[in-house]
């Protein structure tokens, strides 16, 4: 299993305080995709979730899945843009 390193961090808002975290690559977008998402099922967060994991896997490159990351981010609202 790959890590799948970002070609540049993502910053996501976290946590009930507001902290940002810059996620490097898609094992860390996948602990925050099943653990700590605001809008958890959404189409864009599973795509994101498996996206992720393909990457992980070798299947996808991780700036694939860093895209399909950043869109559910944005849509859940907890992307720092």
């Amino acid at each position: 299993m790959y890590v799948a390193w970002f070609s540049r961090p993502v910053p996501v808002v976290t946590g009930i305080s507001g902290e940002i975290t810059n996620l490097s690559n898609a094992n860390q977008a996948v602990d925050l995709l099943t653990k700590h998402w605001r809008s958890a099922r959404s189409p864009k967060h599973l795509a994101a979730l498996q996206a992720c994991r393909q990457a992980m896997n070798g299947g996808i490159s991780a700036d694939v899945a860093r895209d399909a990351f950043v869109h559910a981010a944005r849509e859940a609202h907890m992307l720092v843009e």
